[in-house]
């Protein structure tokens, strides 16, 4: 199967809901995302014939098409633009900025409150409402606010200087509180009830609307029901506003569950000053009818073992902890919560049907990567934790080591660790992979759930070896090892000594190319980062008048000697002095010259 074929077969397999899809990279690179109201039939239009050139290039880096599930394809809109703004996709043109959907802003804590247009949500003490879509709603919302209840929408400088009442108030869309033509306390009242009906908690509202609008409507008075139908329409906008966004600027962690027989997954969605950016799924090992509590309580003590928890984590149900359903054990402050309804539930639903979809795809049987892994390699467990290490240096100089984790297939950028090699002169890539592969398991933890259930190298059988006989030194033998070799992609483990080759089209190969192309990628990321400061300390190196804390402010702004040159030269006088900014440019120049 080729990997055309692969992927097209993937997009099939994808449910015909609305949600947003991801195209990944072999290294899990996200390298475009778009939304859909039927995920299956839109990523399958990828594969028609004659697709255009961005089509191509996009399915020429794609290794794997993943996708999240939402509630409605609004929603799958306003999260595909959280999504772009966090990932910057190379192929995505357009949300990549940080304009984002519009809201309403009423400033109620003014005595005179008025309602604007915004782009962003601050912690102004104003009110917030939306996001709208398109950004016309947002602007017919704020004309129904001035129209409905006479709130103020000009600016407070305008406001401030009026003497008589402007054109607005004539038009019917302002009560004149510039210049007293209504009371404080009626004024305050009139922009409560805009706030209620902002809110959509006005069903009796609704119902008196909907009445007078049929009866304009039959009274052939159509302006009037076409002026009733705009409030319907804003107040139903307003009720379908997406859960995926919040105005309050919270920071929580929901979390979805599934299970199907004696499988379960969990999946998070992490929502930071009240957008979801970023999400996270694992697979979890679930004792034989173990109620949904114990489920949760094991998968929270789990997966914030080593990670930073949020004020909040909603949660499907309450868990079975010691300290009690309410808090995360040991972080009094991280509240746990399980809603029953509300904007909160919805949320909570969401992360659970990805959860199940999650649970699906790796129930896929020869076709899930990490099954296939576990069956190559003869494999006691699912390998849901593999471990990946990987060397780079320059002629021996700046020997650096990377290891990344994958768990349940994909990468966990959280749990990366860099290495500078301590112990080894020059080129020996062999023994610098010894030294990192011991400084990483020297101080595990005896409970076997802390170990991973693969340890990969990038390498042949040189570099198998040598983390061979390193995990045999700390007394971990029996931890699965795997190497790759990169030319012909041969697999060693000390049972395959003699190497294993997979089908190219493998699951299994396909992962372990995965978890080495990305500890190769963090590696040379990190061999880059350190060369580059050191050529730049060392250029820069005996200038008057430029000490340490002048070069790190260089080398903060700008990361490289060509940035430096390519600045404008009031920004370098401005940050280094005018004496020195002349001194450095002559030095870049000079180096240039020779």
């Amino acid at each position: 199967m080729s990997d055309i074929e692969r992927l097209r077969a993937r997009a099939a397999e994808l449910p015909a809901k609305p949600g947003i899809y991801f195209f990944k990279s072999a290294s899990g690179e996200v390298v475009y995302i778009g939304k859909a109201r039927s995920l299956r039939d839109r990523v399958r239009s990828y594969f028609l014939a004659n697709p255009d050139i961005k089509v191509r290039h996009i399915l020429r880096e794609t290794a794997d098409i993943d996708c999240i599930l939402t509630g409605s394809e609004k929603e799958a809109a306003f999260l595909e633009n959280n999504y772009v703004q966090q990932h910057q996709p190379r192929f995505n043109l357009r949300l990549k900025d940080d304009k984002s959907f519009p809201y309403l802003k009423l400033t109620v804590g003014e005595t005179w409150p008025g309602v604007y247009f915004s782009r962003k949500v601050d912690p102004d003490g104003a009110r917030y409402f939306g996001p709208f879509s398109p950004a016309g709603r947002a602007r017919s919302s704020i004309h129904l606010v001035n129209k409905h209840f006479r709130v103020r929408g000009c600016e407070n400088s305008v406001f401030r200087g009026r003497k008589r009442p402007c054109l607005e108030y004539e038009l019917g869309l302002c009560s004149a509180p510039c210049v007293g033509l209504v009371s404080e306390a009626d004024y305050r009242e009139s922009v409560d009830n805009a706030c209620l009906f902002l809110e959509g908690r006005l069903p009796e509202l609704a119902r008196t609307l909907r009445a007078r609008m049929e009866l304009a409507a039959e009274s052939e008075k159509f302006e009037e029901a076409a002026r009733w139908r705009d409030t319907l329409r804003t107040i139903e906008d307003i009720r379908d506003r997406p859960s995926a966004i919040s105005t309050s600027l919270e920071d929580q962690d929901v979390v979805g569950l599934a299970r199907e027989g004696g499988r379960a997954a969990a999946y998070v969605f992490f929502m930071r000053r009240g957008k979801i950016r970023n999400s996270a799924a694992r697979l979890l090992d679930v004792p034989p009818g173990a109620p949904d509590a114990e489920v949760l309580a094991a998968f929270l003590a789990d997966f914030y073992k080593n990670r930073e928890a949020p004020p909040r984590i909603l949660l499907p149900a309450s868990p079975a902890l010691p300290s009690g359903p309410r808090t995360l054990p040991g972080r009094a402050k991280v509240r746990l919560l399980a809603p029953r309804g509300g904007k909160d539930r919805r949320l909570v639903d969401m992360a659970g049907r990805n959860a199940e979809a999650f649970l699906r795809r790796q129930a896929g049987g020869e076709g899930s990567p990490l099954e296939s892994l576990q069956a190559a390699l003869g494999l006691p467990a699912l390998p849901r934790t593999i471990e990946g290490f990987d060397i780079s240096n320059t002629g021996g100089r700046e020997s650096v080591g990377s290891l990344v984790v994958f768990r349940d297939g994909r990468p966990d950028k959280d749990s990366y660790r860099r290495f500078l090699v301590r112990t080894v002169e020059g080129p020996n890539d062999v023994a610098s992979l010894g030294e990192v592969i011991t400084r990483r398991y020297r101080h595990l933890p005896a409970d076997k759930a802390s170990r991973p259930d693969l340890v990969m190298v990038d390498g042949g059988k040189p570099q198998l070896g040598a983390a061979e006989k390193a995990l045999a030194a700390l007394g971990l033998s029996e931890l699965p090892l795997v190497s790759i070799a990169k030319k012909e992609e041969i697999l060693f483990t000390p049972g395959h000594r003699e190497g294993l080759r997979l089908d190219r089209t493998s699951p299994a190969l396909r992962l372990v190319q995965a978890v080495r192309d990305e500890t190769h990628r963090f590696a040379i990321a990190l061999h880059r980062g350190r060369r580059e400061k050191r050529s730049f300390a060392s250029l820069l190196d005996g200038i008057p008048g430029l000490g340490p804390k002048k070069r790190s402010a260089l080398l903060a702004r700008y990361g490289g000697i060509d940035a430096i040159r390519s600045a404008p030269r009031p920004e370098l006088d401005a940050l280094v002095g005018k004496a020195v900014a002349g001194l450095v440019l002559d030095r870049l120049r000079a180096e240039s010259d020779s």
